[in-house]
């Protein structure tokens, strides 16, 4: 499980075995998770955080999509 970015102590990551979805980054901090998807930027599911968490996490994606996106490009084109 691949982490990406750590960023004000969240971890962004993916699972090796998601190649077969579209890109998307798993976030978690603490007990908390969310699964945003990157092509639009939007939860697919979440546990934990709440509202005003998940706006800070999506504009976090946003302002990083360039590398997210290369990594996960990176990553399942090998």
């Amino acid at each position: 499980m691949p982490t990406v970015l750590r960023y004000r102590g969240y971890r962004f990551f993916f699972f090796s075995l998601d190649r077969g979805e579209p890109p998307h980054i798993h976030v978690e901090k603490g007990n908390n998770y969310v699964k945003f998807w990157l092509k639009p930027v939007c939860v697919a599911r979440s546990r934990g955080f709440r509202d005003h968490e998940l706006n800070d996490i999506a504009e976090i994606v946003e302002n990083n999509i360039n590398i997210l996106e290369g990594k996960w490009h990176a990553y399942f084109s090998r």
